[in-house]
This record gives C-alpha cells, structure tokens and sequence, in this order.
C-alpha cells in the first residue's frame, strides 16, 4: 500500500460479512449510502458490536480490485425475500484480506458510517479520529490536542435529545455534563439560528487564523469551555 492510496474504512455489522470478505474475497456497500468518492483503492473494516472484544476498531483491509453494480438478490440467493432483495449495491472485489499491526480502536465507542483516509494515515494510526483527513487548520488542531492530552472526537455528529435533529461539528469533547462542539474555519457554514438553546451555548469557533496563530491557544479555551461542562468524560458507550 501507498502512502497516497486512497483507503475507504466501512462499517461492518456482522461476523458473517468478515467470512464472506475473507473467504468469497468480496463485500457489499449499498449504492443509497455509497460515499461521493468512489471506488477507493482499499477498503479497511471498522467492526461493532457483533465483534465481541474487536468491537469498536478497524483490524482488517483488503485491496480493491474491482467492482460491479448488482443487486440483493444476485449477492444472496438464497434470500430472494428480504425486503431490500431488489435494492441495489456496489459489490467490492477484494484481495486478500491483510490484518493491521494493531488495531485502531475508537475510544468513545462511536458510530461511524464511513471515512475517507489514505494508507500514510491508516498505517500510523493508533485511535480511529488519527484516521481523518481534513484541512490544514484541522489537523494543526488535532495535533495540539493530543499534545495537551484532551481526548476530542473529530467529524463529530451531536444529536439533540430533545428532537430527533443531529448536527455536525469538527471536533467533539464528551464532558460528564454534555457534549462540547467545536468549528473550524472561516466560514462555519451552519445556522445557529435552527439549533437549539443548549446545543449553541456549547459550541466554540475558531478561525483558521486563529488555529494559525496559536493552536495551543485554542486548546486552552477548548479546556476551560470544557471544564464548565464538568470536564472531559472518557466515554465508553456508543454515542
């Protein structure tokens, strides 16, 4: 694998996807939910609950060799009465299967759908968020805050428990009193006018200016924001 391969990390759900990848050397991605960036040249597998004490890390990747457009019913014939019998897929052909020389574990257990990443990445990787490319100002943030040792999540999506909405920041810290949000950038992009009271009262913005200037900085006020949350709490439920 290249450094500048382009990896797809997906999520799988069932022990049985794992055989089939290992064994049949392929795995569906429904054509719904397929990422714009498409087909990667390898695809890594980031397992869930199913996976007993695997749970929650990607261990695996093989290479993509191939691809086709086919439907349910074509991958599992035996099933022809699923509900989703005729809905249609991308069907991955798959090299060998090749495991990681140490997993990459998500450490609040979160749900993921996919990430985009690249081989340098996957390869030094040793937590799920180290996967994630971003911008330039993203990264320079990551890096402060694992300096500082302030667990956040990146590519984060905050659910409102008093509606059904969800919104997405760029950096996460889970506080023992709610969920810190961070945004990057210039631009936010977000109306903080359709968010509810509470999720706005926790949310920071920095400029790339800002994270230029002084990274450190904006992990101190990531840190005091924090504190007034009751601190950061090492999460270990899937959130």
């Amino acid at each position: 694998m290249l450094p500048e391969s382009s990896v797809l990390i997906a999520v799988m759900n069932h022990t049985r996807d794992l055989k089939r990848a290992r064994d049949e050397h392929w795995y569906r991605i429904p054509v719904r939910s397929a990422p714009k960036f498409f087909p990667p040249d390898y695809v890594a597998f980031y397992f869930t609950k199913p996976f007993s004490a695997d749970a929650f890390s990607v261990r695996w990747y093989a290479q993509v060799r191939g691809h086709e457009l086919v439907t349910r019913r074509d991958l599992l014939p035996n099933e022809p009465d699923h509900p989703r019998a005729d809905q249609r897929y991308y069907k991955l052909q798959l090299g060998k299967l090749v495991e990681l020389p140490h997993p990459i574990p998500s450490r609040s257990l979160r749900r993921i759908t996919f990430i985009l990443t690249n081989g340098k990445r996957l390869n030094e990787a040793w937590e799920i968020n180290d996967l994630f490319l971003g911008p330039r100002e993203h990264d320079s943030l990551w890096r402060a805050l694992k300096e500082a040792r302030l667990h956040a999540e990146r590519n984060y999506v905050i659910r409102d428990a008093s509606s059904t909405r969800a919104y997405s920041v760029d950096f996460a810290v889970i506080c023992h009193e709610g969920t810190l949000g961070v945004i990057c950038g210039d631009s936010p992009g977000r109306s903080e006018a359709e968010m509810p009271r509470a999720v706005r009262e926790r949310l920071l913005y920095f400029t790339s200016t800002q994270i230029d200037a002084s990274p450190k900085k904006c992990v101190e006020a990531i840190a005091a924001a924090a504190a007034q949350l009751g601190g950061p709490a090492e999460s270990k439920t899937p959130t």
